[in-house]
């Protein structure tokens, strides 16, 4: 096989890939998905194997070619690797449109759903069906002709504008950088920051330091830096990317890019018969309805924002006592936060990472898998990587069987999007001959080691490496052999955190903690002591955060329904006068860099992180009444949610699982603010 994205059954060919290949692989992908679909329709078979088979293996094929292509997009761009995705993806929308809203294909899987033989499938397989036959009516498969291609074109448009948004972003934040050389700027930061800082200024050629806006060293500055200026032209820079504002204003400009999304999403919207963006996306999830899921965000706010309040209330009063700072502003909390915590709970943020080398984080990740789910994870260095911070794992069970695989890439670097994910890279596959286990990519942006210095992570980023394996677990641990519902895909999006959160507070046990830790000077352990300090501040600013996160998903969700206009910085500042207790300057652009909602999946439901953590809070209760640590309840999560997938509604799964449905005080708990 010439072309390796082709390849679609073995693990992608990274160290053979190349950008020129994408488009003659996606040729010949969609030109065999189209010769299928031509056949079900022209022989309108009425058995799965026949009608259902030969259209999951033409989808699997063509997901595996984006697949790759994708992730490299991600994590290791280029232009001519962005002008090749953004023209492949285009062919993809439109080739998946045609398909989705192919009449005759429509029919065919309808008739199915109502033969005998359907009704004595697996679940999973009944449910593969149904969930596409869902998915051909929101394609516009009913439409009129004109409104049906109206839908198409709004979906390409759509897409390429997703793309656009999310490259503007990226090429912002790689844009800006700071050359620093005064020794007096340096105060505050730890010696593995300052490494960093040279070690970026090495990469371009200078002396002294340079800090940029890669989220290490944005989060470094802000938390740590005695320099106000700094940490004010850092924030600046960061909450200007890719608007008409800040030190690179209009040249990344994503304001008529949102514009442009909006538009196109509520008319897209409106052909398919909803009122607006959010009962749209509202249909496939768990949440009923719009004024139920605002009304829960208005409840939790009403019981957060007293706390949140009293948090940044005291927080100015210290920042005026004992740092000289009068006027406490958005640049300021981050720095002020950490000198109080020290002050109050005794805790040094840079004592803590010394305690987590990513080298002992990731053996101690590795014993909790095997002692929560018995699995075994066993390098592969000889699989192709596309970076030399990735590396690849195969995934074993106690007999030794590799039941599947996953890439794992920690580190920030130019050229790789911000944050941290999962993706799939391969579904299961379990289809006559052809077998093959799921694979995943795990993908974080932790400081890299640099000479002489270890990569160093806080407790916040284990809690987030934490967060990822959960949505890997999803992925990894299915046991449904129909791709379109397994592991994460078709799972409810509100509640895909669920895996995700859940896992995260396996990072608040005493036990697991110090396992995953160990002083990169003298390899201790993390000690008691300081253990006990970081859960006795783990509620410091609770109110706060919560308050956050409700202001970002009632944005979302009023700037879809559009009842406040159009213009998000209208939106965004109606929001933050009903919920917000920091309130960012005016020339602050906070929605020009959203990606989850622009460039992501979570338009219309960014709302899903708090309406999921109320299942992740109370299905982590399961464990902690069990010793946390506990293979049986462990065993049970496995088998009633983790490989479900969507094969069955996620409420019965959880119901499943815990026995009941989730206990709202559980999550409330969960941030302090309730008693447990």
């Amino acid at each position: 096989m010439t072309n390796p994205l082709l390849d679609t059954l073995a693990l992608p060919h990274f160290g053979d890939i190349r950008p020129d290949q994408i488009a003659p692989a996606l040729d010949q992908a969609i030109a065999d998905h189209r010769a299928i679909v031509a056949r079900i329709v022209e022989t309108r078979p009425t058995r799965f194997a026949e009608a259902w088979m030969p259209l999951e293996r033409a989808d699997t094929v063509i997901a595996g070619i984006w697949s790759a292509v994708s992730h490299l997009h991600g994590v290791a761009d280029t232009p001519e690797l962005r002008a090749a995705y953004a023209a492949g993806e285009v062919r993809l929308v439109e080739n998946q449109l045609q398909v989705m809203q192919n009449a005759a294909l429509y029919e065919v899987l309808v008739a199915l759903t109502g033969t005998a033989e359907f009704a004595g499938l697996p679940d999973a397989d009944r449910a593969a069906v149904e969930h596409r036959v869902r998915d051909f009516r929101l394609s516009g498969v009913a439409l009129a002709p004109e409104d049906r291609a109206r839908f198409a074109t709004l979906s390409v448009e759509l897409s390429q504008l997703s793309t656009t948004f999310g490259n503007a972003v990226l090429d912002a934040t790689d844009a800006w950088f700071e050359h620093v050389e005064d020794e007096a700027v340096r105060a505050g930061l730890s010696d593995a920051d300052k490494a960093m800082f040279a070690e970026a200024a090495r990469a371009k050629g200078l002396a002294g330091w340079v800090v940029t806006l890669q989220m290490p060293s944005v989060n470094a500055v802000l938390t740590f830096a005695e320099d106000r200026g700094l940490r004010q032209r850092v924030y600046t820079a960061s909450g200007t990317r890719a608007s008409d504002q800040g030190p690179h204003a209009g040249q990344f400009d994503n304001s008529a890019r949102i514009a442009e999304i909006l538009t196109r999403r509520r008319e897209a919207a409106r052909l398919l018969g909803f009122a607006d963006p959010v009962e749209w996306s509202l249909a496939t999830k768990m949440a009923p309805n719009a004024d139920e899921v605002i009304a829960f965000l208005r409840d939790l706010a009403a019981r957060a924002k007293p706390a949140a309040q009293a948090e940044i209330m005291a927080l100015a009063d210290y920042a005026a006592g004992h740092l000289g700072i009068a006027d406490l502003q958005p640049w300021d909390v981050g720095y002020v936060a950490e000198q109080m915590r020290q002050a109050r709970y005794a805790i040094d943020e840079q004592q803590v990472r010394a305690h987590f080398p990513v080298e002992r984080v990731v053996a101690g990740w590795q014993r909790l898998l095997d002692r929560l789910f018995g699995i075994r994870l066993i390098a592969r260095p000889d699989v192709a990587v596309y970076h030399p911070h990735a590396c690849y794992y195969d995934v074993a069970d106690e007999a030794g069987t590799v039941f599947a695989g996953v890439y794992v890439d920690l580190h920030a670097r130019p050229g790789k999007r911000g944050g941290a994910w999962m993706a799939q890279a391969r579904p299961r596959l379990n289809d006559g001959n052809v077998s093959r286990v799921p694979v995943a990519y795990l993908v974080c942006n932790f400081a890299p080691k640099t000479e002489g210095t270890p990569s160093l992570l806080s407790h916040k980023e284990v809690v987030t490496f934490l967060h990822e394996t959960g949505h890997c677990l999803h992925h990894l641990f299915t046991r449904v052999d129909r791709p379109n519902i397994a592991g994460t895909n078709g799972f409810e999006w509100d509640a895909i955190e669920l895996p995700s959160q859940l896992m995260e507070d396996f990072a608040w046990n005493r036990e697991v903690l110090r396992d995953m830790s160990g002083h990169y000077e003298t390899g201790a352990p993390l000690p008691d002591a300081l253990f006990d300090t970081l859960v006795a501040a783990r509620h410091f600013l609770s109110g706060t955060f919560i308050v956050r996160q409700i202001e970002f998903a009632l944005f979302d969700l009023l700037l879809h329904l559009g009842t406040l206009g159009s213009d998000p910085m209208e939106v965004i500042e109606a929001v933050r006068d009903e919920v917000a207790v920091v309130r960012p300057p005016s020339w602050h652009r906070f929605p020009h860099a959203f990606t989850h909602i622009f460039a992501g999946g979570y338009a219309s439901g960014y709302y899903s992180y708090l309406w999921a953590e109320v299942l992740a809070a109370d299905g982590f209760r399961r464990f902690a009444e069990a010793g946390a640590v506990d293979r049986a309840t462990a065993a049970k999560f496995r088998d009633e949610v983790l490989s479900r997938g969507a094969s069955r509604p996620a409420a019965e799964s959880f119901r499943a699982f815990r026995g009941r449905d989730a206990d709202p005080q559980a999550m409330l708990a969960r941030h302090g603010l309730v008693r447990q």
